[in-house]
């Protein structure tokens, strides 16, 4: 079973609901920028770079080599793949105006949505 956090907005009559997987993401961990700009996540993928490369120009400040530098980049993308659900559910809410619904639990992104509809009667009829 996976979890889903459900996030939903309603603007000018049009429902719109997106449930983002909870748990590690590997596209994250492994392209971490181009994710970030894939799932339209600008504001993460500027602090990203400005992550990156200011942790580049410390390390080559303090006179690190290029091997303390590559396991401060595999750290920051291990980091990212972690916190990657939170950076979007994070984005969505602040910046995409949408409202965090809570909780779903599923086998897959379908049966998510379902179960989250099945509960949230309320809702149910603004997609129908």
């Amino acid at each position: 079973m996976k979890f889903y956090s459900a996030h939903y907005r309603n603007r000018t009559g049009e429902p719109d609901l997106v449930l983002v997987k909870e748990g590690f993401s590997w596209p994250a961990f492994v392209f971490g920028i181009i994710w970030a700009l894939w799932n339209r996540l600008w504001v993460v993928a500027v602090g990203l770079i400005a992550v990156e490369v200011g942790l580049g120009f410390a390390l080559d400040s303090v006179g690190l080599g290029p091997g303390v530098q590559a396991f401060s980049s595999i750290g920051l993308a291990l980091l990212v793949g972690f916190v990657a659900s939170d950076l979007k559910s994070w984005s969505l809410s602040t910046l995409g105006g949408y409202e965090d619904q809570g909780v779903v639990v599923a086998g897959g992104l379908q049966e998510a949505e379902s179960r989250f509809l099945a509960e949230r009667p309320d809702l149910m009829s603004e997609f129908v």
